[in-house]
């Protein structure tokens, strides 16, 4: 379930950055969210492939941590008005679900 949700926000977060780029002539926060909203998906497939228990513990937190980074750069958007508050609900929505699942996948992990 993260393994799509993660890509179709990378997807997601791919097409804002093209968007913001060409129409709003944006470089900085775009670039930054561009970086953090597309290592979510990476380090989570990276975890799924891990090669041992420890590198699977240590890359879903970094998930995490982009993920909650990437939902700072849409706000910070939404506030400068680079997006709409649409395309930030839309994108937010996907961003917070996929910031609780990881979170659940790192509480039971640490459980285990």
């Amino acid at each position: 379930m993260v393994r799509e949700l993660s890509f179709e926000f990378s997807l997601d977060v791919i097409d804002l950055y093209k968007y913001l780029m060409s129409e709003k002539k944006e470089s900085v926060l775009s670039k930054q969210l561009l970086r953090s909203g597309t290592s979510i998906g990476a380090n989570h497939w990276e975890a799924k492939n891990a090669e041992s228990p420890g590198d699977y513990i240590h890359k879903n937190p970094i998930a995490q941590k982009e993920c909650v980074e990437s939902i700072y750069w849409l706000e910070l958007l939404r506030a400068s008005d680079y997006i709409s508050e649409t395309e930030f609900i839309e994108l937010n929505t996907k961003a917070t679900s996929l910031l609780k699942i990881i979170k659940s996948i790192i509480l039971t992990k640490n459980k285990i």
